[in-house]
């Protein structure tokens, strides 16, 4: 009984996470015309530390946006339960998550609150002086953020973003380094076109796989064509979104946490003639006004927002949420990192239906997702407009 409750408490906390993953996506489509890569969890990590000291229509707003689970103590513990499954060292690959907690040295904060964040979201509180040492301070930040990522994500928090009314900085670091089960031959990556749009085509490295055993996951429809590929321990996987007619915007369209469940339904293990580009950039966000316009505000509002749950009174709101991450595909398999930070809290006025092999072209624009393939939790997101970029 006891394990049938811990699923559903993880269960609910990815459906929150998925459902978040997907809004903040659209939002990104919309104003983003080439490639887009997060991680949602990481987001969704930072976001929920913050909401755990908002009070009142703040509150009200971060929940939705996030569809947190409303029972405190089950949102906190399947949290927990979740980012301490991912850490486990026990694994054929390499992935961790790490909060931090950043307060200005002479501002008082509630002990439960430095309790929540660090009970259950592993986040220790660290003192800093923000108003005599900013710099010294973003530089002891950003080196935290840098470790925690293995040195991919750099500078996060800009020059000037700390100053003398910062009172508390909160930062996410995830970093992911897999190989492939089925890894490609360098020898068979070639140079092949890859359409970016209808009236624009450019070289890339593709790699590929067409012997016996290139098996993978795999299902098609009029829509659209999806891969699974596992990496080692086949307990994460990249799922790869690929439209048919170089359709992407249908595709984008059609995305939701749903259809993402349907499709992974009707995947089957089978031969695939598999072509992929390599592929390596880096995104990032300044998240503050989409966060408003997907219905939280008051958050960055001052007066108005309520974060009185972290220090006891409503002189608290959010500045700036900043989030930076680096995605890299290559024949032996993925490097994703990403790094987020609520810069600052401040307290100022400022189907295959045949019997022939499936083959699966990724030569135009496609999604992709990597997730924990037993429970579907999105930890990265993106879209490949321009693998070269």
């Amino acid at each position: 009984m006891e394990n049938n409750q811990t699923s559903s408490n993880i269960s609910n906390i990815v459906e929150s996470n998925n459902q978040f993953a997907l809004d903040y996506y659209f939002q990104l489509k919309n104003k983003e015309s080439g490639n887009v890569f997060l991680s949602p969890f990481s987001i969704y990590s930072i976001l929920a530390m913050a909401y755990e000291g908002a009070r009142g229509q703040t509150a009200e707003e971060m929940r939705s946006l996030l569809h947190l689970p409303t029972d405190d103590s089950l949102r906190r513990s399947e949290y927990a339960t979740t980012v301490e499954g991912l850490n486990n060292d026990d694994k054929k690959y390499k992935i961790s998550i790490a909060n931090a907690l950043w307060a200005q040295q002479d501002y008082k904060f509630l002990d439960e609150y430095l309790n929540i964040v660090e009970n259950f979201y592993g986040g220790k509180a660290t003192n800093l002086d923000f108003k005599k040492d900013p710099e010294g301070s973003r530089t002891t930040i950003n080196n935290w953020i840098e470790e925690q990522t293995n040195d991919k994500i750099k500078d996060l928090i800009p020059f000037g973003i700390i100053d003398g009314s910062t009172r508390l900085i909160l930062t996410n670091a995830i970093y992911f380094k897999g190989e492939w089960v089925r890894q490609f031959n360098a020898e068979e990556t070639r140079n092949e076109n890859f359409r970016i749009n209808a009236n624009e085509s450019i070289d890339v490295q593709m790699m590929r796989r067409v012997d016996e055993d290139a098996k993978f996951n795999y299902t098609e429809n009029d829509d659209l064509q999806i891969l699974e590929m596992p990496y080692s321990g086949e307990e994460l996987s990249m799922l790869i979104l690929l439209p048919k007619n170089d359709d992407l915007e249908t595709l984008e369209n059609l995305l939701s946490t749903k259809k993402l469940s349907e499709w992974k339904q009707d995947l089957e293990n089978q031969r695939v003639v598999v072509s992929i580009p390599k592929f390596k950039f880096e995104t990032k966000y300044f998240m503050a006004k989409d966060l408003k316009a997907m219905g939280v505000p008051t958050a960055f509002d001052w007066p108005g927002a309520n974060f009185s749950g972290m220090d006891g009174a409503e002189e608290l709101f959010i500045g700036e949420v900043i989030h930076q991450a680096l995605v890299e595909v290559t024949e032996e398999g993925t490097e994703a990192a990403a790094a987020t930070t609520v810069v600052s809290l401040k307290g100022s006025m400022r189907s295959n239906n045949t019997h022939t092999i499936p083959v699966f072209r990724a030569n135009h624009p496609f999604i992709f997702l990597i997730q924990e393939k037993t429970n579907g939790n999105i930890l990265f997101m993106g879209r490949v407009v321009n693998p070269t970029l």
